[in-house]
């Protein structure tokens, strides 16, 4: 059986490791959807597809089943999203996935979807995890050690402080 887990992974941490190592033991092979493929040097999405794509596939390298890791751009149509999704990857039998709206949208499509509970969210979340990063606060003890060599490889610490920074009366940095 095939599963298919989607996250924008800005950046990948120790929660979508968790999330993975539970689907990972319930299916054959997975397919990792890298969501939002097209946005990056914002606060909100400061690494590119490629990058997140590094991350994931490094940190997942050691995991028992036959991962594909896919870059899925957005699609401003609900609607047709899932479709949209199942033309970018690899055939897939369950999706899983938290988010009430992939959920919704597998559900109308006819997809089966699992849900997990959340792993430590309290600080294993993606904002959370960029706004350490902005501040000089800890975040390498909250991502998988593979994660941090690809963030530290291509300056991602130095690119979302210069990102997060303003030129105006303190007004916040736009996510645009």
């Amino acid at each position: 059986m095939r599963g298919f887990y989607i996250g924008r992974y800005q950046p990948f941490h120790d929660g979508h490791h968790h999330m993975v190592e539970e689907i990972a033991a319930e299916v054959d092979e997975l397919v990792l959807g890298i969501g939002s493929a097209g946005d990056s040097h914002t606060t909100r999405n400061p690494f590119t597809a490629g990058e997140r794509v590094m991350m994931v596939t490094k940190a997942v390298e050691d995991l028992p089943v036959t991962t594909y890791v896919v870059p899925i751009e957005d699609l401003d149509r609900n609607s047709v999203w899932v479709s949209h999704v199942q033309s970018m990857t690899p055939r897939f039998d369950v999706a899983y996935s938290n988010n009430p709206l992939v959920v919704r949208l597998f559900e109308e499509a006819g997809v089966e979807v699992r849900q997990s509970p959340m792993f430590r969210r309290d600080v294993l979340e993606g904002t959370e995890l960029r706004e350490r990063m902005i501040h000089g606060r800890d975040w390498e003890t909250l991502v998988p050690e593979s994660v941090v060599n690809v963030i530290e490889e291509i300056g991602g610490v130095e690119r979302i402080r210069r990102i997060a920074e303003t030129d105006s009366n303190g007004a916040e940095p736009s996510d645009e």
